[in-house]
């Protein structure tokens, strides 16, 4: 499967897998545990800053973003139409923090670093006869499989574009379908060989 990792070296991919999956855990938690827009605001802002940061990987995944922006606005539109503008303000910065906080991770991450601290993280669950790796492979497939999905996507509108002049929107949801579901059968049969022996 194709992957949104970066191959091409930025600061971040110095540190850790383990290091960012729980600085972003925290984050995660503490996004949203503050309520109040102007924190939640700040804390986008320098979430932003970070992802600049990261030079080209990351502005060459900026289009990624733009489907987030479109997110934030419609939770925005939808309690500004219910009369809760606030609400929808935090909850609109907190999706585009947690979104960018996950897209630097998925950048600047290896697939297997992934796996091996979900497995290192239910490992003492062996205890009770759990099948931890067998979890940990579930778990990091999921995450592999959200991103590949994207990187599809992106690669059928880029075509699209290409013989049309402009994106596919809904007219790619059947080629997408299709490629996502051959790809699962791919990773199916390669699994069912491996682990069968």
């Amino acid at each position: 499967m194709r992957s949104l990792y970066s191959e091409q070296p930025t600061w971040m991919h110095a540190i850790a897998a383990w290091i960012k999956l729980a600085v972003l855990s925290v984050c995660g938690t503490l996004l949203v545990l503050v309520e109040r827009p102007s924190y939640l605001a700040i804390a986008c802002a320098a979430v932003l800053l970070i992802f600049a940061s990261l030079g080209a990987p990351a502005w060459r995944r900026v289009r990624m973003l733009v489907g987030v922006t479109v997110a934030c606005g419609l939770i925005v539109g939808f309690h500004w139409a219910m009369g809760t503008t606030l609400l929808g303000v935090a909850s609109a910065l907190r999706l585009a923090s947690a979104a960018t906080l996950a897209l630097m991770l998925t950048l600047t991450t290896r697939f297997e670093d992934l796996l091996a601290v979900l497995e290192a993280v239910l490992h003492p669950l062996q205890r009770f006869g759990v099948p931890t790796e067998r979890i940990a492979l579930g778990l990091g497939l999921m995450l592999r499989f959200a991103e590949n999905f994207y990187v599809q996507w992106q690669r059928l509108d880029d075509a699209y574009r290409v013989r049309s002049g402009h994106g596919g929107g809904l007219r790619l949801l059947a080629p997408l379908t299709i490629r996502t579901l051959q790809t699962a059968e791919r990773v199916a049969d390669a699994l069912a060989a491996r682990l069968g022996r």
